[in-house]
Parts: structure tokens; sequence; C-alpha cells
């Protein structure tokens, strides 16, 4: 049964060439999805972390998330660095919503003012860290180079360096400058933060305020994406159902085709739990084909998504897997064709 199973595959290669590509593709996007979807952790992580803090105190309002602008008193950041159990402190302010001119197109950018060599400066991978009001780093992705000059909201500032891989709310890029330029340019100049980061332990801060682990200000800001992780998620599930359809016509039409060779295989004496698994080999190849075709090729299409894909390898290990159920699932429409088929008709 395997060997006449295999050589129907070879026969029709075409036919099931046209499936392999077809349900390839859209495994692809679902991978692309569950990329998308680890995209947004982590590039949390890679901004967050980056700042290099064990704490972030931020307003009780804010709920640890840091696009959240529950802004508090600047004068708050000297209390808490006197705090025993604090090693270090930073003032910070995370603005999400801002619009820039770059490069003569206009964008949203999340603007994040740290102090000049305190916590939150970050690390540059092109030119030079910014030294006074006036200077910026960009992430690369904004296409701003070095030397360059943007504006944000009203206010031009000068591109002193760039940093990879720094950006927050799916996809959009983060911009730093001197805390008392973000001060100006969203809080209109009020000594004003959002947030003081620290090392060490916080054990104790102002009334109003609450101290939250750097995990979980990662995970309380992956929190407010959940609509837009669920929405992905049930997209997901459609292509996966849309692959099972191209598999499940594939076959049916193979089935039809195959009337004669089931009924010859039944007066030989196969039995339906043959022709089943027969049909189900075949499904599973097609689908296993399919899927080996989406690890490859979704590995030059996450170009198509603006925000980062990041596909986890547990999304790779769990493909060949729900390929598998897929076929087999799919392989359940053609089963009739090949149980009702006559073996009276091996001789007709």
């Amino acid at each position: 049964m395997v060997t006449v199973t295999l050589a129907d595959l070879a026969y029709r290669y075409r036919q099931f060439l046209i499936a392999v590509v077809g349900a390839g593709v859209v495994m692809a996007m679902a991978l692309l999805l569950a990329g998308l979807v680890g995209g947004f952790g982590s590039e949390i992580q890679q901004t967050v972390g980056a700042v290099g803090a064990d704490h972030w105190v931020m307003a009780n309002a804010s709920a640890g998330r840091i696009q959240s602008v529950d802004v508090f008193p600047q004068a708050d950041a000297a209390l808490i660095s006197r705090t025993p159990g604090v090693t270090r402190s930073s003032p910070l302010i995370v603005l999400p919503q801002e619009v820039a001119r770059i490069n003569g197109k206009i964008t949203t950018v999340v603007v994040m003012g740290t102090a000049v060599g305190g916590l939150g400066d970050p690390a540059v991978t092109a030119g030079r860290p910014f030294s006074a009001p006036g200077q910026v780093v960009v992430n690369a992705g904004t296409g701003a180079a070095v030397g360059s000059q943007i504006v944000i909201g009203t206010t031009p500032f000068r591109v002193a360096g760039q940093v990879q891989n720094r950006t927050l709310l799916g996809g959009t890029n983060v911009i730093y400058m001197p805390l008392a330029s973000a001060q100006a340019v969203g809080l209109g100049g009020r000594p004003l933060i959002t947030a003081v980061v620290t090392t060490g332990t916080t054990r104790t801060v102002p009334a109003g305020l609450q101290a939250f682990t750097t995990p979980v200000v990662e995970q309380r800001t992956l929190d407010s994406l959940a609509s837009a992780v669920s929405s992905i998620n049930n997209t997901k599930i459609l292509m996966w159902i849309i692959a099972g359809i191209i598999i499940a016509a594939l076959l049916y039409v193979s089935a039809l085709q195959r009337v004669r060779d089931f009924a010859v295989l039944k007066a030989l004496g196969s039995s339906t739990l043959l022709l089943l698994g027969s049909l189900a080999l075949q499904a599973v190849v097609v689908s296993l084909l399919a899927a080996a075709f989406a690890a490859i090729i979704s590995n030059f299409m996450s170009g198509i998504f603006q925000s980062p894909v990041a596909i986890p390898g547990s999304s790779f290990v769990a493909l060949p897997i729900i390929a598998v159920v897929v076929g087999l699932i799919a392989s359940l429409v053609a089963l009739r064709q090949a149980t009702g088929a006559d073996p009276a008709a091996a001789f007709g």
C-alpha cells in the first residue's frame, strides 16, 4: 500500500507540487504571524533591558507600563537615590506618541529622555552619544543619518549617533535625547518625569509611586498589546485552516481520479482502514513538504512587516506536528471516495 501511494504521488507530482507551494506559503504566513507576536516581546526586552535597571519606580496609575505617561516630580528622583539599597539611579521620561519629521517624512516615534551618562543613556553603534541639548541618538530604523537634522514636534535636533534594534509598540522607533530636551518636547519644560530607574534593591519609594522589577515592566508593557496579540493569533489559526483546505481540496480531486484504483485495491482485499491509510500518507507527505517549504521561505518573507519579527524556536518545532494533524484531518475529506468505490468497477 505504501508503494502504491508513493507511486501515485510521483505520477501526479505536478498536482501535489501546487498544493505543497500553496499550503507552504500559507504556513509561512502562520510562522511569520507567530514571529510578529514574538517580535512584540523581543523588542520590549531589548529596549527595556538596554536601560540596565533592576527596578523602575513609576506612578501607581501606570501599572508598570512604560508607555503610560503618568508623570511625577523630578525631585522624587533625589529621594529615591538616597533610599537604602539603591546603588545607582537616574530619572527617565518615556513619551510614546511623538510626531517627528525625518528625511522629509512625518512619522511617529517613541521619545526616551535620559540623564547624560546615567542609566538608560544609549550605547551607540554609530556616531557618538548625545552630550548636550539639541542632540539625539536615533534607532537606525528611522533612516536618519549621523549628522542629519530631524524635527520632533516643532523642535529641531541634530543626530549625534545611532543604536540598533530599539523599538517599542510594534516597531515604533525609539529616539533618545537628554532629559531636559524630552521635558521641553512633551511636558512644556516642566520638571516632571515618568520613571526613576535604579540598580540595587529599592525598598521604599515616595507616596503614589511603586517599584517594578524590569521583568514585570516588560510583561506589563507586553500585556498592553494583548488585543493585537489576540487578533494575530486568531489570524494564525485561520492560516492553518486555509492550509488544510488547500490540502483537502487536492486530496479530494486526487481521490476522484483514483476511484478505479480504489476499486482494484478493494477487489484485491484491501480494507477501508488501508485505503484511509493511503490517503493519510499522501496528506502527511504533502503537509510535511509544505511545512519544510514554509520553514525555508519564512526567513525571506519577514521584510513584509514593518514590525520586528522574531519567530520562536518552538514554532519550528510545532510546525511539523501541526502539519501532520492538518494533513490527517484533510485526508478525511477524500475518505468517502475511497470507501465508496465499487470493487466491480475494477473489472468494468
